[in-house]
């Protein structure tokens, strides 16, 4: 249960600073406001930061499906876990989207564009083509995931226990710095999910939460940042566990 809630938490202060730092760059009226690209990379890689830094010790800081998914693949996380540390990944989502809705709530009101409302809470793509867009997703969350089972080893010794896997095993720094790369250099296609729950979750509260300008939730699109994420993971893993094969520990 500890792990569940580390999750949780997780990815609630990831959203909430992730999700953060876009509302302060395109609301209207912020002191952030038209801060760009690399204001809203920098500061998605700092609120990578905050989440490996408190979910670390705890659960091994995955705070995203495709994390987790990639980690059990590559027998580095049991199944079991799977399904748990997913929901609570996508509650945490919900909640810290819902906390930025509240924390900017004056500034959503005085904003009239829809599509900046909407890339508060979840992602979109600069053009839409289907594969495109999808392979965008699937690049990013490949690079995030097999770069991360690379540079922690599966058996990392802590004061004399194991630690646990996940985006945590990295440290909170290389990892961060790892999220700005492919921001700054994979991001300007599709916004970068590379999370199903970070995009998920929010569209699921963009949808529930009452916004004057809101507008469409963008439904037909939301699959690509779930599955894309997904398939890179499984990439990631099967290249990890092919590569292990041909060169044993």
């Amino acid at each position: 249960m500890n792990e569940i809630i580390a999750e949780f938490i997780g990815t609630f202060l990831l959203i909430l600073l992730g999700n953060g730092v876009v509302a302060n760059v395109v609301l209207t009226g912020t002191k952030g406001h038209q801060g760009g690209w690399i204001v809203i990379s920098l500061g998605w890689g700092l609120a990578v930061f905050v989440g490996v830094a408190v979910a670390g010790p705890v659960s091994g800081a995955h705070i995203n499906p495709a994390v987790s998914l990639g980690l059990a693949l590559a027998g580095l996380f049991p199944w079991l876990k799977v399904l748990p540390f997913i929901l609570a990944q996508l509650l945490g989502a919900m909640t810290g989207a819902g906390t930025v809705w509240l924390f900017y709530r004056r500034h959503f009101e005085q904003t009239e564009e829809a599509g900046s409302i909407l890339a508060c809470y979840s992602t979109s793509p600069a053009i839409r083509k289907t594969g495109n867009n999808f392979f965008s997703e699937l690049m990013g969350t490949f690079v995030l995931i097999f770069v991360s089972l690379y540079i922690a080893e599966p058996n990392v010794s802590v004061g004399g226990e194991v630690a646990k896997m996940g985006l945590g095993t990295l440290g909170a720094l290389p990892v961060a710095l790892l999220v700005t790369a492919i921001g700054l250099s994979l991001g300007g296609t599709t916004g970068y999910a590379i999370n199903p729950a970070r995009d998920l979750g929010p569209r699921i509260m963009h949808t529930l939460l009452p916004m004057k300008y809101k507008g469409s939730s963008d439904w037909s699109y939301s699959w690509i940042p779930v599955l894309g994420p997904f398939a890179g993971a499984i990439l990631a893993a099967v290249l990890y566990l092919f590569h292990s094969l041909l060169i044993p520990a």
